[in-house]
C-alpha cells in the first residue's frame, strides 16, 4: 500500500514536469545501506586541501595533541551535521534541491541553491583541482626531464605552463568521471576508498620512520605558540567548513538511504573512523618531514616530494588525487548539477550543469585562493559564513517549525504555483540568511571590531547558531503568508 502510494504521487509529480532525479525515491530506489555511507567519504577525507588546512594549524601554533583534538572534534561535528541535516531526506526520499523549497519557499529556494550549487561548487572545484594539478607536477617532473621548465617564465593569468598542463589533464579526468553517471560514481566511491587507505597508511609509516619513531612526532613543537584558545576554535571551524558544502546538501545522498538508521550509523562510523586515520597520517607527514628535513611544509605535496622512492611518490600522489577527485565529484559537481537542473530544468541537465561548474571554476583563477595560509582561511570563512546559515535555517525549519513533518504537495507544485508561501518566498528565512551571512563575513573586513572578527574566525559556527536561533524566534511571522498550513505526510 505504501509503495503504491509513493508510485501514484510520483506519477502526479512527473506529470507536472519534474525529472526522475528530483522525484521522491521509492523503496526499491532506496538502496544505500550502512556500508555505502561508511565508504562514501572515506577516500574523499584524504584530499590535499584538508592536509593543507591542518598544516595551517601548526603554522598558527597548535601542538600535536591540539591538532589531533581539533581534527577529531571536527569529525564529530561534521558527522552530527550529516545526520541531523540528512534525516529529513532519508525519511521522505527527496533530494536537497527539492528539500530547500520547504525551508525557503518554491522561489526562495533559488537563493541557497545558487549558493551551494554554483558559487561554492565552482570555488571548490577550482581550488581542489588546482591543488591536485600541483601534485601532478611533482609526478611528471620525476619522469619528464625539465618538465617544470616548460614555457620558461611565461604564465597564463598567473599560472605557469606546467601547472596549467597538469590542471587540464586533471580537469578532463574529473569531468569524464562525473559524466559516467551515478552508477559509476557509486562504484568509484565504494572501491577507491580502500585503495587510498592502503597507500596513505604507507605514507604515515614512512613519515614516522624518517622522524626517528613516533616519540619525536608526539614531542614535536611548532615554531610559534598558539596566541589564544580562540585560535583552536577557529581551526576547528575552518576544518568543518571544508565539509560545510556536503553538510548542507547531504540530502543528495541520504535520500537513497534504506532507513534513517543506515544513514546515521554509516556516516558516523565512516567520518569519525576516516578522520582518525587522517589525523594520524596528517600529523605524521607534516611533523615527520619537518623533523627530518628541518623546514616546515605547508603543502603536503612538498612533503611527499621528499620521498626518494619514485614508486612511492607515484602511488601516494595518485592516492591523494583519488581522494580529491571523489571530493570534487561527490561534494561539488553532482550537487551543482542537481541544483541547477532544479532551478533551470529547461536549460540544464545534471551533466551540462556540472560541466558549466567546471568551466567557471577555472575562469575564476582558483590558484590565487590557495597561495597561502591567509587566503586559504579567508576562503573558509567565506564558505562557512554562507553554508552555516543555510544549514541552521534548514535544521530550525524541519525540527522546530515543521516538527519533522513535510507536506510534499506544497513542495512539488505545478509551474506558476507558489506553494506554501503566497509570494513563493519564505521572507523570514531569506532575511535571516542575509543577516547570518553578513554578521560573520563582515569581520573579515571590519578588523577594528573585535566581536565581528571573532564571529568571522568561527564563521561556520557563528552562521549556523545565529540563523538557527533567529529563525526559531521569527518563523511564526510566516503564518500570515502560508497558503495551506495543514501538515500532511505525502509519499511516506
Amino acid at each position: 500500500m505504501e509503495h503504491a502510494k509513493i508510485e501514484q504521487s510520483n506519477q502526479d509529480y512527473r506529470a507536472l514536469g519534474y525529472s526522475e532525479e528530483l522525484l521522491p525515491k521509492g523503496p526499491q530506489e532506496r538502496d544505500w545501506g550502512i556500508f555505502n555511507y561508511i565508504t562514501v567519504w572515506m577516500g574523499a577525507v584524504h584530499n590535499i586541501m584538508s592536509y593543507m588546512t591542518v598544516a595551517g594549524f601548526f603554522v598558527l601554533g597548535l601542538s600535536v595533541n591540539q591538532v589531533f583534538l581539533a581534527i577529531m572534534l571536527s569529525a564529530v561535528i561534521v558527522s552530527a551535521g550529516y545526520c541531523l541535516n540528512g534525516y529529513s531526506a532519508s525519511k521522505y526520499g527527496i533530494p536537497f534541491a527539492i528539500l530547500l523549497r520547504d525551508s525557503f519557499g518554491v522561489k526562495g529556494s533559488i537563493i541557497p541553491a545558487l549558493c551551494r550549487g554554483l558559487i561554492a561548487g565552482v570555488v571548490f572545484f577550482g581550488t581542489t583541482t588546482v591543488v591536485g594539478a600541483q601534485s601532478l607536477n611533482v609526478l611528471f617532473a620525476r619522469f619528464i626531464p625539465n618538465y617544470m621548465s616548460i614555457g620558461g617564465d611565461f604564465t597564463i593569468f598567473g599560472l605557469d605552463v606546467p601547472t596549467m598542463i597538469s590542471y587540464i589533464i586533471l580537469w578532463v579526468i574529473t569531468v569524464l568521471l562525473f559524466l559516467g553517471g551515478m552508477d559509476m560514481l557509486t562504484v568509484f566511491g565504494k572501491y577507491s576508498s580502500p585503495i587510498v587507505y592502503i597507500f596513505i597508511i604507507g605514507a604515515a609509516i614512512w613519515a614516522i620512520n624518517i622522524a626517528g619513531g613516533i616519540g619525536p612526532i608526539l614531542e614535536y613543537k611548532p615554531s610559534t605558540t598558539m596566541e589564544s584558545p580562540l585560535v583552536f576554535i577557529a581551526c576547528v571551524s575552518a576544518l568543518v567548513s571544508n565539509w560545510a558544502g556536503p553538510i548542507v546538501n547531504i540530502a543528495d545522498f541520504t535520500h537513497r538511504a534504506k532507513s534513517p538508521k543506515a544513514m546515521i550509523y554509516g556516516l558516523s562510523i565512516g567520518m569519525i573512523g576516516s578522520y582518525l586515520l587522517f589525523a594520524i597520517t596528517c600529523i605524521s607527514l607534516i611533523a615527520g618531514t619537518e623533523i627530518a628535513f628541518g623546514q616546515p611544509i605547508f603543502n603536503i605535496v612538498d612533503a611527499i616530494d621528499k620521498i626518494q622512492n619514485p614508486f612511492s611518490v607515484i602511488v601516494l600522489i595518485l592516492a591523494l588525487n583519488v581522494g580529491a577527485t571523489a571530493f570534487v565529484v561527490f561534494g561539488n559537481l553532482l550537487p551543482s548539477g542537481l541544483q541547477m537542473t532544479t532551478l533551470f530544468p529547461k536549460v540544464f541537465t545534471v551533466k551540462t550543469a556540472g560541466i558549466l561548474t567546471a568551466i567557471i571554476g577555472t575562469v575564476i583563477l582558483p590558484w590565487k585562493l590557495v597561495s597561502s595560509t591567509e587566503t586559504l582561511f579567508f576562503f573558509y570563512s567565506f564558505i562557512g559564513s554562507m553554508f552555516g546559515p543555510i544549514a541552521g535555517i534548514m535544521l530550525s525549519s524541519f525540527f522546530i517549525e515543521r516538527k519533522r513533518r513535510l507536506d510534499l504537495s506544497m513542495i512539488y507544485v505545478e509551474e506558476g504555483h507558489n506553494g506554501a508561501y503566497k509570494s513563493g518566498y519564505n521572507i523570514v528565512a531569506c532575511i535571516v540568511l542575509l543577516i547570518s551571512f553578513l554578521l560573520p563575513m563582515s569581520g573579515a573586513f571590519l578588523k577594528s571590531v573585535p566581536f565581528l572578527v571573532q564571529l568571522n574566525n568561527f564563521a561556520f559556527f557563528s552562521g549556523l547558531i545565529v540563523s538557527f536561533i533567529l529563525y526559531k524566534l521569527l518563523y511564526k511571522f510566516n503564518q500570515q503568508n502560508v497558503q495551506n498550513s495543514v501538515e500532511k505526510e505525502v509519499g511516506v
